[in-house]
């Protein structure tokens, strides 16, 4: 099987991972050369991770590189079975990019989008084989997390959903089959996770320390704000924004000041090296003296 990733980021990097970890053939494709030298270099990271924890062997790890690429050309990718779009989370510059597949792929070919939040149905309207075309919403890590979304549009084939269903059973994921409302199941209900916390900050009931650790003896693996850097700021404020506008600015999805501050700084979490907390050149969180 060869899967096609659109976007070279952090998602399509990690779902990259997991398509080969599961004996697929890889192609990602970015316009963006940094994207692309950052994505080969975090495979070759968690492969080279994978054989010194024992995990795989030397000469599996060997056979995954010569089943990954990268590539700026979109033409690469049409002998794709199934192509991943994990672009912007934009609907115009996705639809742009599903016109451009449509002209290239097969069409036996599925196309799945990452989309965290932008309706199925609205992304498919404009397709001219919307029944091949699907939601597959991973989660951050994508080679970690178990969890993965099918998300049916209102003309996605139940052949189509069934394949994606195969298919994340084969990445070893757990698939759950999710309606196609804004934020499907995870994010939709996420927004509170993220939103009060935010809103208790703002208004001096602790500080983003406090809330965090304060998560995290409740059971929580990361606290609201170390989740939103992992994530990215900017990409979780442009989720919460959407699932805000597609519920017609309902109040309790209302976006917060503060997070709209952060992303207009500049400050991204992880990936820019500061958010709510600043981190090292390994993505270590740098303790306040």
């Amino acid at each position: 099987m060869t899967i096609g990733i659109c976007g070279a980021g952090t998602m399509g990097a990690g779902i990259a991972q997991t398509c080969l970890q599961a004996g697929c053939t890889v192609i990602v494709y970015d316009s963006f050369e940094a994207a692309r030298v950052r994505a080969a270099a975090f495979i070759q990271e968690m492969t080279a991770k994978a054989v010194q924890k024992g995990i795989t062997s030397a000469e599996a790890a060997e056979a995954a590189h010569g089943r990954f690429s990268v590539t700026a050309a979109l033409d690469a990718l049409k002998d794709c079975d199934i192509v991943i779009e994990a672009i912007i989370e934009e609907a115009t510059a996705k639809n742009s990019l599903y016109a451009a597949l449509e002209d290239i792929l097969p069409e036996t070919a599925i196309i799945a989008t990452n989309t965290s939040s932008i309706a199925i149905t609205a992304l498919a309207a404009k397709l001219r084989h919307p029944e091949r075309f699907v939601g597959l919403h991973f989660f951050n890590p994508a080679h970690i997390m178990k969890l993965v979304e099918v998300i049916c549009g209102m003309k996605t084939a139940p052949a189509t959903i069934d394949a994606m269903n195969a298919f994340a059973e084969k990445l070893g994921k757990t698939a759950v089959e999710a309606k196609d409302v804004p934020g499907f199941i995870v994010n939709r209900v996420a927004r509170n996770y993220y939103l009060e916390a935010m809103r208790i900050v703002m208004e001096g009931g602790a500080t983003t320390p406090q809330v965090d650790a304060l998560m995290r003896s409740a059971g929580f693996k990361m606290g609201p704000f170390e989740l939103v850097d992992l994530i990215g700021v900017d990409v979780n404020f442009a989720v919460t924004m959407s699932v805000w506008e597609q519920y017609f600015r309902e109040p309790r999805f209302a976006p917060a000041l503060l997070q709209k501050e952060y992303v207009d700084a500049g400050l991204w979490g992880k990936k820019t090296g500061e958010g709510f907390y600043r981190y090292n050149e390994k993505g270590e969180k740098i303790l306040p003296d």
